[in-house]
């Protein structure tokens, strides 16, 4: 992933060789040229304009610009901020900014308004759409019903420094037609905060940190994820800080999720989530505490490719799952019914600590095999352990009861 990110980088430094810059001003005229001395005046100009590869266009910090920033088929462009601070895209009720079929494009130091998600606004704030080789830096991005930033069919996508909070559907999310269309992918230093829930989706989780699906090669790093899913307009599946399904090659590392939360009465609000169909994959390093769900779910739905050869290793739980059905730092759940598929998980080097319940709990209904939890720190209530854990193997693990005897 490293490798294509960097080679973007270098055609795109090529391009900006011969670049020209535009700059968008207030008090600008669209019938000027576009310097900084004569700049535009409206995104609308923007939006019509034939750039050509490498170029780049600046918003003046500090105003606000109504519209739809719209890059289609673009090539090399960069579009951001100057002056002093950033500039704000006001979307009214929909996106601040799309990019369809860019590649080799940046856009930065942005600041994005929608008019709320329950207050008309119905889009994402900024759309990723089949690019490749594009980047995000440093965004603000709030006030928009479905997800802050969404990544739909992308390649070799690096987001950095985004900072998505009171949207609906998500703070950050990224999807694809299947596990191939959607791949080399990376978000690093980015907050997802206070995003409450989609009101128009009855049917399914909303309200999520960041959530990733039908992605191969997908790395989550330096993130953080809190007070999500309080406002999910439902009962049933519920939203999760920081998680991916359908999805292969992930790794989630030095991220932290906490007090997030999920509807009364509904299920999930937990920290981290390697959800149904998720393969090769890896949470590490991670802290998660204070979520109404689990700290660590390792989930398996009905209908869901299998889940298999996953990693959970060298993470903290504190005190989650307190108020969702988990009641414990980890939860094992799979619908399926078939352990084969939910297999082949590695479970070790975590301290899960839970004083008011357990630290592991298998839900009811959780066949699996080939699942090893070894040298871990397992602090909890009355019992370490709740449900079957059937033909786990458990060696090296440090135990402590707050109450009662040990489960293990």
């Amino acid at each position: 992933m490293k490798k294509t990110v960097f080679a973007g980088l270098f055609l795109l430094g090529c391009l900006c060789a011969a670049a020209r810059n535009y700059y968008v001003a207030a008090a600008g005229d669209d019938r000027y040229d576009g310097s900084m001395a004569h700049p535009w005046k409206t995104i609308a100009m923007v939006n019509r304009y034939l750039f050509q590869p490498g170029d780049s266009v600046f918003f003046r910090g500090g105003e606000h610009f109504p519209g739809t920033l719209r890059f289609v088929g673009r090539r090399g462009l960069v579009a951001g901020s100057y002056s002093k601070g950033w500039a704000t895209i006001d979307a009214g009720d929909s996106s601040a900014i799309v990019l369809y079929r860019c590649a080799l494009s940046r856009v930065q130091e942005l600041r994005l308004v929608g008019s709320g998600r329950k207050s008309g606004n119905v889009k994402d704030g900024l759309a990723m759409i089949e690019c490749v080789h594009c980047r995000a830096d440093s965004i603000e991005i709030t006030g928009f019903q479905k997800s802050g930033l969404f990544i739909w069919c992308c390649m070799d996508i690096a987001v950095n420094g985004i900072v998505a909070h009171e949207n609906g559907a998500a703070g950050i999310a990224v999807e694809g037609k299947d596990k191939r269309s959607t791949r080399d992918i990376r978000i690093a230093g980015c907050r997802a905060d206070d995003n409450p829930g989609d009101p128009t989706n009855l049917t399914n989780h909303s309200g999520n940190g960041i959530v990733c699906g039908h992605c191969t090669k997908l790395l989550i790093e330096r993130c953080s994820a809190t007070n999500n899913g309080w406002d999910m307009p439902r009962i049933g599946n519920g939203p999760v800080g920081i998680w991916c399904y359908e999805a292969d090659s992930v790794i989630i590392r030095h991220c932290l999720s906490y007090k997030n939360k999920t509807s009364p009465g509904a299920a999930d609000g937990g920290g981290f989530d390697l959800d149904g169909g998720v393969t090769n994959s890896v949470i590490e390093h991670c802290r998660s505490y204070g979520n109404q769900g689990a700290g660590y779910g390792l989930f398996q739905y009905a209908g869901a490719s299998p889940w298999y050869n996953n990693i959970l290793r060298d993470n903290v739980s504190e005190e989650d799952g307190l108020v969702s059905e988990a009641r414990a730092g980890i939860y094992i759940w799979n619908s399926s019914g078939d352990p084969s598929q939910m297999r082949d998980c590695k479970v070790y080097n975590n301290t899960i600590k839970n004083d008011r319940g357990a630290a592991i709990r298998f839900a009811e209904k959780s066949a699996r095999m080939g699942f090893v939890f070894a040298n871990n720190v397992f602090v909890g209530r009355d019992s370490l352990i709740r449900g079957d854990r059937g033909k786990d193997v458990f060696r090296g693990n440090r135990r402590r009861v707050i109450r009662g005897v040990a489960s293990e």
